[in-house]
């Protein structure tokens, strides 16, 4: 059953988690969208000494910059960042797991072995050593390299999802028919798969978000002078016991950003799973 047919959809209202994780997502989303609107200071506007109550609310950064108006600046970058490196990883990784499951045979096996290779490097690794090799890393490249760490992941779930549609009878029936391989996987297989790759989409936006932020802390953020969240945290880390919302204040946010997504993945899996 479709997780966007009728019956799911009435029922969504009566998934707290997923509504939940919807609303925080939604929110923190909004945020970085419309918060270098609201920001009360420039994005690099020395509003009082560094370490101080001066400023907004939250007091200045190591710099002195007002915190808040730097949280406000600073979400666009992972939140953009993180959507489409998890929309590309999806694409690749959905590509080469119905590719594998459909094929079958040789082809399936060598697909699937070259994926488990892969699978075995941890993902930040080969963020970081990639990164390393670079002087200054580009918002471009770290969607690349964060959406094609996801492939391999996503490849794993999507052949096992098709598997069990590429044996069908409407698959076979279409196949009769003497509709193309393309069309087949399109028009048959692909529709059929939407509600485990949805919550799939939601587990990889989370480690997505992760990374990205993990990256900025690392100090290899797209733009090093812009406002980043996960740069705020490594920037003022030394100065935590003495003004700590440098580091709480990015950190709060990522995490409410996280547990958005995890609980909107979490809804989503439980929702198809009690379908009819």
């Amino acid at each position: 059953m479709s997780v966007l047919s009728p019956a799911n959809l009435r029922r969504v209202g009566r998934q707290h988690r997923l509504v939940t994780g919807l609303v925080l997502t939604v929110l923190v989303v909004l945020l970085a969208i419309v918060g270098p609107w609201l920001a009360p200071y420039g994005e690099n506007e020395i509003v009082g000494k560094p370490y101080t109550y001066a400023g907004s609310w939250l007091g200045t950064d190591y710099l002195g910059h007002d915190v808040w108006s730097r949280v406000l600046y600073g979400g666009i970058s992972i939140v953009v960042i993180s959507l489409l490196a998890t929309a590309l990883g999806m694409v690749l990784g959905i590509i080469i797991g119905v590719v594998a499951a459909y094929a079958g045979g040789w082809l399936d096996e060598t697909i699937m072995r070259l994926n488990d290779v892969a699978l075995a490097f941890p993902q930040i690794l080969l963020l970081l050593l990639v990164l390393t090799a670079v002087d200054q890393p580009t918002w471009w490249m770290i969607v690349l390299l964060v959406g094609a760490s996801h492939a391999p992941r996503v490849a794993r779930v999507a052949r096992g999802v098709a598997l069990g549609i590429v044996s069908r009878d409407y698959v076979t029936a279409a196949e009769a028919l003497g509709e193309s391989r393309l069309r087949v996987i399109l028009a048959e297989v692909l529709p059929n798969m939407n509600a485990p790759l949805l919550a799939e989409a939601g587990l990889r936006l989370t480690y997505s978000i992760a990374m990205v932020a993990g990256i900025g802390f690392l100090g290899f953020a797209a733009n090093p002078l812009a406002a980043d969240w996960g740069l705020m945290i490594y920037e003022n880390r030394l100065g935590l016991l003495v003004q700590p919302w440098g580091v709480l204040a990015p950190v709060i946010i990522i995490g409410i950003f996280t547990v958005g997504t995890n609980l909107m993945a979490d809804g989503i899996a439980q929702l198809t799973g009690r379908g009819d």
